[in-house]
């Protein structure tokens, strides 16, 4: 596993858009860790390397959101919340399989731990931990 150390909210917001830029579409990040870990922090992160400047905002009480990308590869940018979900078959009825198979789209989902069931196998992993001040990400 590859681990970085961030030391602020805006390091970790630089290490996602930057990170963002070198993806073309299809991926899928799954995102794993505590509460006030950076999870969020790094969706909007990947939201500002993909050109989106609208607020970006945890879809934590509707599950999904999905915004227009203008990008060359990359059509959309689907933000999924899983830290409410019982189950995946929510994710399910609300159509979110549709865009983890779309090579156009870049999905990020906050807590997929929750869904490990319905979780891509090609989806890389990003744990986030805090210690201290700092936030760890070790990826796979």
């Amino acid at each position: 596993m590859k681990r970085t150390i961030l030391e602020n909210e805006t390091m970790t917001r630089e290490y996602a858009k930057d990170l963002a830029g070198g993806l073309s579409g299809g991926e899928i990040l799954a995102l794993v860790g505590d509460l006030g870990a950076g999870k969020t922090t790094f969706a909007k992160g990947v939201a500002l390397g993909l050109g989106i400047n609208e607020k970006i905002t945890s879809p934590t009480f509707v599950y999904m959101k999905v915004y227009e990308v203008n990008h060359p590869t990359i059509k959309k940018f689907c933000h999924i919340d899983a830290y409410r979900l019982e189950n995946e078959q929510k994710l399910i009825d609300i159509g979110a399989l549709e865009y983890f198979s779309n090579p156009e789209v870049l999905t990020v989902i906050e807590w997929a731990d929750k869904i490990k069931k319905i979780l891509p196998k090609s989806s890389k992993l990003f744990n986030f931990s805090i210690k201290e001040s700092t936030r760890i990400i070790e990826t796979n």
